[in-house]
Order: structure tokens, then sequence, then C-alpha cells
């Protein structure tokens, strides 16, 4: 049954609700999703990646293509659709969450609350999608391994991870379990406290400090972005990355997209629409995003006032998730829809601008958020870095939070336990398919090398 129909907790006693994920054990036991054994009829990979691309910009398809060659670990975040194919071949608990569809461990990271209050969470949401807890689970652990291996660490290290990942999303489950609803629902991941608890003096002043810099350069706002003409902001454009829109000879994507705002717009609640309505749209640019949304339509909005006030917003298209061809399929027609309704569920703070179209007659649907601050984004890449171990502590945690939102806590930390059983589970999962990872990605460089794929450099 779609998620959007579910009612997690079904009005019972937190005690008969873990009990219920408990007896679960006896039908899927949790050792069998250690396994990973390419089916007979595995399909090919890159037939896979071919099909899930039909509909994106062909004319972009060689970047992304050429952002997906670097590494394993670079494969595998533009590959989500052969990983989602395999997990459906797994076994499955059937306990359903609002999955991410795509979590691995460069989705996540930091961005300003409505407050200010920078806050860690998932951040893509494109293949959102009901479906078991596990499969987001397997892929994030998955992810920690192949990027670990790509950086050269012993296989014990790498396994570590994995099981420090798993660990930290159990042991936060059992904790949201026993909240009431409202408190689970408000718990959100609070960077400053996050960073506050680091142990080690030097490492957490030193991080602090980057994460104080980061935010005071958000709340400067995104000049480098920006550059002026005349007497008005434009958007600074970085060929082929950023792309004009407007002024061009053949002005249709500057119609879509600025129809595309305009919808966006009315279809907004009416203390938004109130907001958005002292602002105009002055630019548009196009813009190249992601690994995986290379070659879907993304656009950027300048929205400005007469006294130079600015906002940046992101209109990016939604495509059908990866996942709907082995989970229930979405209440939602409009898969703007479906991205937004994923996030709102699955995030603690989301943007206050988070939208989509209601275009009819066209089956191209878009969803639309604020720009997303790279100086923010940046501190995740430091936490990957620097703290790897933290970090999968961290993204498991995370995606517990996440999880408890959209799934039942109490059934879910009933099936996984309070021992190790179900972290050794994963890890082992996580180290099996990380070889899976590997071979595709060779397959895929193969394909590179002898023409068959077109890559290239940005």
């Amino acid at each position: 049954m779609p998620l959007e129909h579910v009612r997690p907790d079904d009005l019972l006693p937190i005690a008969e609700r873990r009990q219920v994920g408990h007896d679960l054990r006896r039908l899927v036991p949790r050792g069998q999703h250690a396994v990973w054994q390419p089916p007979a009829d595995r399909r090919d990979p890159l037939l896979i990646l071919s099909e899930s691309s039909r509909h994106c910009i062909s004319a972009l398809l060689p970047i992304r293509y050429g952002r997906m060659q670097p590494s394993a670990f670079a494969f595998l975040r533009g590959s989500a659709a052969v990983m989602a194919a395999d997990l459906a071949a797994t076994a499955q608990s059937g306990l359903i969450v609002q999955s991410c569809g795509d979590c691995h461990l460069s989705n996540f990271g930091v961005y300003a609350a409505a407050d200010g209050t920078p806050v860690f969470d998932i951040t893509d949401f494109d293949e959102t999608l009901p479906a078991p807890f596990e499969w987001d689970l397997k892929r994030l652990a998955t992810s920690f391994v192949v990027d670990a291996q790509g950086r050269g660490m012993a296989e014990r290290a790498c396994r570590h991870l994995a099981r420090t990942t798993v660990a930290a999303y159990r042991q936060h489950m059992a904790a949201l379990m026993r909240l009431d609803p409202v408190n689970a629902w408000r718990s959100k991941i609070d960077l400053t406290e996050v960073l506050e608890g680091i142990s080690d003096p030097k490492l957490r002043q030193r991080e602090l400090k980057r994460m104080r810099l980061a935010v005071e350069a958000h709340q400067s706002g995104y000049r480098k972005l920006l550059e002026r003409r005349r007497s008005d902001w434009r958007i600074r454009l970085r060929p082929p990355l950023t792309a004009p829109l407007t002024g061009q000879h053949d002005d249709t994507h500057e119609r879509v997209a600025r129809t595309a705002f305009e919808a966006y717009k009315l279809s907004q609640a009416e203390e938004r629409s109130m907001l958005l309505d002292r602002y105009r749209l002055t630019d548009v640019a196009f813009k190249v995003v992601g690994i995986g949304s290379v070659g879907t339509f993304c656009a950027i909005g300048l929205f400005t006032n007469r006294d130079n006030a600015w906002l940046l917003l992101q209109m990016k298209e939604a495509q059908q998730s990866v996942l709907a061809q082995h989970t229930e399929p979405s209440v939602y027609l409009n898969q703007g829809q479906r991205v937004v309704t994923g996030q709102r569920i699955m995030q603690a703070a989301p943007d206050i601008f988070l939208g989509w179209t209601q275009e009819y007659g066209h089956d191209q649907y878009c969803y639309v958020r604020q720009l997303k601050d790279p100086r923010l984004a940046a501190l995740n890449n430091a936490l990957v870095d620097e703290m790897l171990h933290y970090h999968a502590a961290l993204c498991g945690r995370t995606l517990a939070r996440a999880h408890s939102r959209g799934g039942d806590a109490a059934r879910i930390s009933g099936y996984i336990g309070s021992g190790a059983t179900f972290d050794v589970a994963i890890a082992d999962f996580a180290m099996g398919y990380s070889s899976q990872v590997e071979s595709d990605w060779r397959l895929f460089s193969e394909a590179i090398k002898a023409g068959v794929i077109e890559a290239r450099s940005e």
C-alpha cells in the first residue's frame, strides 16, 4: 500500500508494535540481508543506465557519463537505477518507510533552516518513494565502503564504516521509538550540537570555526552567483554548467522556465504567494546539476524587487523514481508533487519555498526550492574527507530520523534488535555489493573506451 495512505503507528502501544517487528524475524531472518548473489537473469547494468536516461536531454548525457567515469563511487552515485533493480531481488523486510531512493553519503549535507540554524539532513529526494527501510540503509552502507575502498583503506576499516553506519541507525531508531509522536517528529540533527560533541578539542574548535564562517557567508548572500548589469541583477553565467535562457534567438526554453515558475507561484498557499508577489522574475538560466541528475531540465530563477533585494529559486524536472518499477506506484501522478511530499515527510526542516508546478496538458513535471548554498554544502565534504568514521555515524543517525517520520520506529527497532546481528548483516551485504559496483564500473569504463558510450569532461 502506498505510504501516503499508511498509518504507521496503528494506534497500538509501543511494546506491541515492537513485538510485531520482532516476530517478523521468523519470516525474514535478519541474516538474509547479508546476501548479495547476482541472479542468473540480472539485467545488463549498461542497458539499465540507457533506459533510465531515455527522457533526459541527450546533449548533456556525455557530461553525466564523464562525471561517473573517474571512480567506482562516482559510478555508484550516477547509477541508482542499477542498484534499485538489484535491491528488488534481495530479501525484503516488508517494513515500509518513505525512502530517499538514492541514499548515498553525498546526498547528505548541511543547509540553513528557516531560522538560520545549520542542520544536517538528507538533501536529495528525486527518487523518493515508499520502499522497504533496508534499501536506503544498504545503499548508504555500500556508499561508505565503495568510497573508502577508493581511498585505499583496508578491508577491515571499510567493513567498520558500514557497521558504524548501521549501528548509529539502530541506536537512534531505538531512541526515537521511545519518544512521543510530536517530539519524534520535531527532532532534528543540529549541526552545532553535533560538532560540540567531538571529543578532540582541536578538531572540535576547527570544525565549529569552519561552520561559523560558512553560516556567515551564507547570510551575506550569493554575490558570486550574480552580477550587476545596468540597473539590475543578473545570473552570472558559466557555460555549459550555467547557460543563458534570457535573450536567446530561440526563446522556447526561456518561455518554458518562466511559465513553470509562474505556475509554481499560483500553486502556493496564500501566505507564500503573498511573499512571492513582493518579487518579480528578473532572469532565468539553465543549470547542470549533480551526477545522476545531469540531463534533466533545471533552471535558476532570479527574483528581485525595486530595492535590489533578491531571491534565487531552482526549478528541477522530476521524472519517475528509479524505484517505481520495483515498488507500489506513488498516489501522485505529478512527479514534482511526489518529490516535494517525500521531502516534507523525511526532512526535519524543509525549505519554506518548496513546491511543485501545476501545469496541465503535458507530462513534464517540476519542483521548486531555494538554490542550495555551496558554501554550506562544502561542510559535508569536509566531514567526508577528514572524519569519515564520524560522518558514517552521523548519516546513519540522520537516516533513522528520516525513516521514523514516514515509518514505524517501534516495528523497525523490534526487527533490527539491540545487538549487532543486523549491523553485521548489512555490512556483509555492503562489502559484497561493493565488488558488484566495481565490476559494473569497469564494464562502464570499457564501454567508454570502446566508444559505445560517449563521455566527456566539462
